[in-house]
């Protein structure tokens, strides 16, 4: 594949985690990064560590958004690549959600994709260019768990806006398709405690967690010109998570 030099890419949510991972894959492959994060102190020692800038963003603000996308054009001269992966993930039963917490949720995960992908498409759409890459989830799309309804609702929202979002893009050069990620190595993961852990590596065939870089190279992939005709389109990254069909199936 080609590297990705000289082009101008925004990672949102990329201080820390998974984020950080998709950062650190498309500047290895010579992208110039924007580390937009709400956390400026993390972003600023990641952005440092790989040679990128730091931006301080409010996913949930349009205006925070904009202030993003033209931070990052005048300091790169182009965007041609947005990777929206910034959200949160905590947990609450059912009878635990109130509306704030359901807001919250929604808000920073399918809100603030939304608000991402309008502030940089105008930049893409002008150059007739552009890889828009969301960060969906397992979790809503394909399977549930106890505890992140809000959550998996999020996720399933995101999926239904790319798809028309690429049909929207189409002409236009500029491609939307998403990530679906199972369970990453990340401190998240490590909070989530460990018979979380092992309940989870029970049910994943390959028996290992992705490590951040493994989100981060199905990035580069979609975000790749060769993936000029992949739009609309998503990519499960999770050891083989949602293909056993029962428990027995991986005794």
């Amino acid at each position: 594949m080609q590297r990705l030099d000289g082009q101008g890419a925004i990672v949102a949510g990329s201080a820390r985690g998974f984020g950080r991972g998709i950062a650190t894959v498309l500047a290895s492959e010579g992208a110039r990064v924007a580390i937009a994060d709400v956390d400026l102190e993390a972003a600023s020692r990641t952005a440092a560590e790989l040679g990128g800038i730091a931006i301080e963003v409010d996913v949930t603000s349009r205006s925070s958004l904009r202030d993003m996308a033209a931070r990052a054009l005048a300091e790169f001269g182009r965007l041609d690549i947005l990777a929206a992966n910034a959200g949160i993930y905590p947990t609450a039963l059912i009878d635990e959600i109130d509306e704030r917490a359901w807001d919250r949720v929604n808000d920073l995960n399918a809100k603030g994709a939304f608000f991402a992908l309008q502030a940089c498409v105008p930049a893409m759409r002008e150059r007739g260019y552009g890889r828009v890459v969301l960060t969906s989830s397992i979790t809503g799309p394909i399977t549930g768990h106890p505890g992140y309804a809000h959550y998996g609702a999020s996720k399933a929202a995101m999926l239904g806006f790319m798809r028309s979002a690429a049909v929207e893009l189409a002409t236009s050069g500029v491609t939307v398709n998403a990530v679906m990620p199972g369970n990453v190595k990340t401190p998240g993961l490590d909070e989530a405690g460990e018979e979380h852990q092992r309940q989870m590596m029970a049910s994943i065939p390959m028996q290992d967690f992705a490590d951040p870089a493994d989100i981060g190279w199905a990035v580069r992939f979609l975000a790749s010109p060769e993936a000029r005709y992949i739009t609309g389109q998503t990519l499960i990254v999770d050891g083989g998570q949602v293909l056993p069909e029962t428990p027995e199936a991986l005794s």
